[in-house]
């Protein structure tokens, strides 16, 4: 008796073996590039600055400023004006102002170019100024 070559099953079998290597490089490439853009994203370096001061109405206030999550300023203003300067970390960036005597929040966006802002308070309504060009 005759051994008959069964060619449909080889070739079958072939096909399914070179599927699942294109399946399998196929994920190693996606794996590969979301790995790479993750490692770009964590290290983005922004190199604008704010400058916040804090102008008239604020001496004597016991305040909190954040920018988006991280606390800056958490103390009572002596004198005015008070200044501090933070460098931009983030792609958008939300100045918080907090009067902790009242818990009164005042939500100012800033400038992805960075820049000065200067603020005064009045009552309990927390001010932007006009920036110096």
């Amino acid at each position: 008796m005759a051994h008959h070559l069964n060619t449909n099953k080889q070739f079958m079998i072939g096909n399914g073996i070179l599927a699942f290597a294109v399946i399998f490089v196929v994920v190693i490439f996606v794996y590969m590039s979301m790995r790479l853009q993750r490692q770009k994203e964590g290290e983005r370096y922004f190199a604008e600055t704010y400058s916040i001061t804090l102008v008239k109405g604020f001496a004597g206030d016991s305040i909190s400023v954040l920018l988006n999550d991280s606390l800056l300023v958490n103390r009572r203003i002596g004198k005015e004006p008070f200044t501090f300067e933070v460098k931009r970390f983030a792609e958008q960036s939300a100045l918080m102002i907090v009067d902790r005597a009242t818990d009164k929040l005042s939500l100012f966006e800033l400038s992805e170019k960075g820049g000065s802002y200067r603020f005064e308070k009045e009552g309990d309504e927390v001010k932007l100024l006009a920036q110096e060009e």
